[in-house]
């Protein structure tokens, strides 16, 4: 642990070896040839464009760029590369789909971007087990299409089409964690490539029990450790049978508190909601005009129901009685795939629609759990703190486990 520890603080220092003498964004010849060695001379780019594009995410953060990136085709080069990195002293930044929102692939003090996205090889898929184990460059969305005709899916689902081992190192959540949980239920095992190069199976190699009791929870400290740890070069995912049948709904409230108070309700009522997400008046109407919906603009929530046919009629019902009572009004259902769809769709889009209320603009966004409980206060608070400010910002929500985002828009140039 000592040297793990070690190894994960040594960019905080001076390079050493390869490059003692160079500056950031000049790595010496012989360490770049040296990467070249390992995956080949067309898989190594210092050309400034490329680096660039590796120095930024989603984020306001401005771009802070690696001084090389790599394209590992298999884990034997991840593991040469670590290595030959830990021996300089260099540091690494893993890179997958580059959809994060905190700046995590920002190359503060230079180093070896390692680009993940060419391992996009499904590995195993055991059906009867519910597991899949699958490599970087795999994205959420490419793992579902390739279970589509198996009966089983990925339910987690953070909006963005993310790499399934970038969601594990990011500990991600989505629209489905009210009912499925987030990536910390669903991960059974990982292969990481620790900072020296040596390689780990955090539940032991091949296995893919949802259980254990043996020995320390490795698997637990990795998801969510932000690629600082280690470089996560495989995942083992739990998967989940398809819902039989599957309705939407959307219903406006007169208030925040009457929209989140029905949260609070449908969650006492035990009702087994598969997504149930808060948009308020000022996303919807971005939403409204950046996905060509026609929702009203009000403090809305958005529903999504998984089951048979009778749990469906009984789960709709009882969801309908709760949110009259908080005063909701136009309160629609979305039972064909298309309509689904568009209106995921557009909650999908709701950070790039923030975004277009201020073209040229960068978008900040807070992320904030609560307990359930304190929900309704908490939330109507910020939303009264964000009107006082005079700021352009918006609040959207995976209210179901008390998770809410407050996204501002900022001009980073002005200082």
């Amino acid at each position: 642990m000592a040297r793990l520890l070690r190894a994960a603080t040594w960019g905080l220092f001076p390079w050493r070896g390869y490059c003692s003498q160079k500056a950031k964004g000049e790595l010496c010849r012989d360490f770049v040839e040296a990467l070249k060695a390992v995956v080949g001379s067309s898989h190594v780019s210092t050309a400034t464009v490329v680096r660039e594009q590796h120095g930024r995410d989603e984020s306001v953060h401005r771009c802070e760029p690696p001084d090389a990136v790599v394209w590992p085709q298999n884990v034997e080069q991840v593991s040469r590369l670590a290595a030959l990195c830990y021996r300089q002293g260099v540091p690494i930044i893993p890179f997958g789909t580059g959809t994060g929102l905190e700046g995590g692939v920002c190359a503060v003090q230079g180093g070896v971007c390692i680009n993940l996205t060419h391992m996009d090889r499904i590995l195993e898929l055991n059906l009867e087990d519910f597991s899949v184990v699958v490599e970087p460059g795999v994205t959420r969305k490419a793992l579902n299409v390739h279970l589509r005709d198996s009966g089983l899916w990925f339910p987690v689902d953070p909006g963005a089409d993310a790499s399934l081992c970038g969601m594990a190192a990011t500990g991600a959540s989505g629209t489905n964690a009210v009912r499925y949980g987030t990536m910390r239920d669903n991960v059974l095992n990982l292969e990481v490539v620790l900072p020296d190069g040596r390689l780990l199976h955090t539940a032991g190699q091949g296995r893919h029990f949802r259980k254990s009791a043996a020995g320390y929870n490795l698997t637990g400290l990795f998801v969510g450790s932000e690629g600082t740890l280690g470089l996560i070069t495989a995942t083992t995912l739990r998967l989940h049978p398809a819902p039989e049948a599957i309705v939407a709904a959307t219903c406006a409230f007169p208030s925040v508190q009457a929209a989140v108070d029905s949260t609070v309700h449908i969650l006492q009522a035990a009702v087994p909601v598969a997504r149930i997400e808060f948009l308020d008046e000022v996303m919807m109407d971005a939403c409204n005009r950046y996905s060509k919906l026609n929702c009203s603009v009000a403090p809305t929530l958005f529903l999504e129901f998984h089951g048979s046919q009778q749990a469906l009629e009984e789960q709709l019902q009882r969801t309908e009685e709760i949110v009259q009572q908080n005063g909701a009004s136009d309160f629609s259902w979305a039972k064909a795939a298309e309509e689904r769809s568009q209106l995921w769709t557009a909650r999908h889009n709701a950070w790039y629609a923030a975004l277009a209320m201020r073209p040229g603009c960068k978008g900040y966004s807070t992320d904030v759990c609560v307990p359930i409980s304190r929900l309704p206060e908490i939330l109507v608070q910020t939303k009264e703190d964000l009107n006082a400010s005079g700021l352009t910002g918006s609040i959207v929500g995976h209210v179901g486990d008390g998770n809410f985002h407050c996204i501002l828009l900022v001009n980073p140039d002005d200082c």
